[in-house]
C-alpha cells in the first residue's frame, strides 16, 4: 500500500488501529502520520512505532491521502474547520466516532467528499476488531478494495448501507461489554462451585472465544452448534432451559434495541 495514512488524534482506538498497520507491513512507518495536542502521547507513538508525529493537525491533512479523525464527536466540527483548507480533493476521510454521519461531514467540509463512516469495537486493540463500514458515492472500488486492506489489519470488516450503522452499534459496537458481563457471571458461578477467580475467568473467556471461532469457522447455524453440545437429558441443556426460563435471549435482544435506539438519538 502506498498511501499515505494519518490519524487526527491519539486515543487507544487510533493506537490500536496504527499498531495493527505497522505490524501487518502494509504500511510503510515513513507514510504514517499522527497528530495529537499531548506531546507525551506523541513521544510514547514514535517510541514505538517510529512513525512522523506532529502537534500541528494541519500537517496530517496536507501529507495523507487516507485521514482518520480519531477525535471525540463533539470535536469533529473544530477540527474540520481546522483542516478543510488544507485537505486534498482527492483524500480519504475516515470516520470513527459514534453519531457522526456522512452527509453532516460534508457539509462541514463545504465540498463533497471522498467520506467513510466506520464502528469498529475495542477488541481492534488485541487485533480481532469488528469494523462495520459505510461509504459515500465518491469512493471508487479501488477505494474500497484500500479500505478492506486497512481494516483487516486489526480484525474483520464488512460493508453496511449508512442506515444499519445504528445497528452495528448494538451487534458488535456496544457488545463486547454484554459479553464482559456474561464472562463475569459465568466466572462468578465458577467461584460459587469452588473454583478460584483467576482460572474461572480463563475458563470461561476461552469458552466464548472458542465458541465465537466455531461460529465463524465452522459455518454452522449457532443453534445447531448449541443442539450439538445439548445431550438428551444432559446437564447442558438443563442449563439451557434454565436460561430460557430467565429469559436470556430476550434480556439480550432488547439489550440491543435499547442501545440501538440510544444511537439513533445521538444522531439526531
Amino acid at each position: 500500500m502506498h498511501s499515505k495514512i494519518g490519524f487526527i488524534g491519539c486515543g487507544n482506538m487510533a493506537k490500536a488501529m496504527i499498531g495493527g498497520l505497522v505490524t501487518s507491513g502494509n504500511v510503510r512507518v515513513e507514510n504514517m502520520y499522527v497528530s495529537n495536542r499531548s506531546l507525551p502521547k506523541l513521544e510514547e507513538v514514535k517510541r514505538q512505532y517510529e512513525i512522523q508525529v506532529t502537534q500541528d493537525n494541519t500537517e496530517v491533512a496536507r501529507q495523507c491521502e487516507i485521514i482518520f479523525l480519531a477525535v471525540k464527536p463533539y470535536q469533529y466540527a473544530s477540527v474540520i474547520e481546522e483542516i478543510k483548507e488544507f485537505v486534498d480533493h482527492n483524500a480519504i476521510i475516515i470516520m470513527i466516532a459514534a453519531g457522526q454521519t456522512i452527509d453532516q461531514n460534508e457539509q462541514r467540509f463545504g465540498r463533497r467528499m471522498k467520506m467513510v463512516r466506520t464502528m469498529p469495537n475495542t477488541p481492534v486493540l488485541v487485533g480481532e476488531g469488528m469494523t462495520g463500514v459505510c461509504i459515500n458515492d465518491l469512493i471508487t472500488d479501488e477505494d474500497k478494495l484500500e479500505l478492506e486492506t486497512i481494516f483487516e489489519c486489526f480484525g474483520k470488516v464488512e460493508f453496511i448501507e449508512e442506515h444499519l450503522m445504528d445497528a452495528v452499534s448494538g451487534v458488535s459496537g456496544a457488545s463486547p461489554a454484554y459479553a464482559y458481563m456474561f464472562i463475569e457471571a459465568l466466572a462468578d458461578g465458577a467461584v460459587l462451585q469452588g473454583m478460584p477467580r483467576k482460572q474461572a475467568y480463563t475458563f470461561a473467556a476461552q469458552a466464548l472465544l472458542g465458541a465465537a471461532k466455531m461460529v465463524l469457522e465452522t459455518d454452522l447455524h449457532p443453534g445447531e452448534l448449541k443442539d450439538q453440545v445439548c445431550s438428551p437429558g444432559g446437564a447442558t441443556i438443563e442449563a439451557v432451559a434454565s436460561l430460557e426460563k430467565s429469559g436470556f435471549r430476550s434480556s439480550v435482544i432488547q439489550a440491543l434495541h435499547a442501545c440501538v435506539e440510544k444511537s439513533k438519538n445521538m444522531n439526531d
